[in-house]
């Protein structure tokens, strides 16, 4: 009977294995606002299957609710890997409508985007901590990353076990500091890329593959 039972957990554990890794995995897209995450989604997305994922915008809090696009497989060098990539609304700790205000927009508006921001960064956090399976992090390569956010959204990753990968973005930009950020996350490697030119986008395909597989 023993061995009966053991044979069948055995199968069960093969089985299920076998299921588990025909799914694809939920890749968070994260990182604070304006950082050029939906600007990587749409890259990955036009790149594999020629749509995109969401509206670009210079203005901060431009994606104000996750949006999912499921099932994109990625290719290189020899290792493939499906995944669903969730591009998540900035986070940040504090939304101010008076920053849109900034950008020409009425009160009203500015109010209402800074309410659905808000809203916004409550949602990307409950993916983080519920739904997702690895984080690709997006820093904008021209700011300073020693901020609380990252900390704080880095140590959660951390805490949750997940797979990250830290990209550095904007280095098509001169101010661009690719060693500042590796200097914050020395923990993590960082790999720099411009999303919006698509520089070092073969290496960003690689890492993905080999970190997400």
């Amino acid at each position: 009977m023993g061995l009966l039972t053991s044979l069948k957990d055995s199968i069960t554990r093969v089985t299920d294995g076998l299921f588990a890794s025909g799914e694809p995995k939920r890749i968070g897209i994260y990182g604070p606002p304006n950082a050029g995450k939906t600007t990587l989604a749409n890259r990955i997305a036009r790149d594999w299957t020629g749509d995109a994922v969401g509206p670009e915008s210079h203005i901060p809090h431009e994606t104000r609710r996750a949006r999912r696009k499921e099932d994109v497989t990625i290719e290189r060098n020899g290792k493939e890997v499906t995944i669903d990539i969730v591009d998540t609304p900035g986070v940040t700790t504090k939304v101010d409508y008076e920053e849109f205000v900034e950008y020409d927009m009425e009160k009203e508006d500015a109010v209402r985007r800074s309410r659905e921001a808000t809203e916004g960064v409550a949602e990307a956090m409950h993916w983080l901590r519920e739904d997702v399976e690895g984080v690709i992090y997006v820093l904008d390569a021209t700011n300073d990353p020693f901020q609380q956010v990252n900390t704080m959204l880095i140590g959660i990753i951390e805490s949750q076990e997940l797979p990250v990968l830290i990209l550095a973005n904007k280095i098509d930009k001169e101010e661009a500091d690719i060693q500042r950020i590796a200097n914050a996350f020395p923990q993590h490697e960082t790999i720099p890329l411009s999303a919006l030119e698509g520089d070092n986008m073969d290496e960003v395909y690689k890492k993905i593959a080999e970190y997400f597989a």
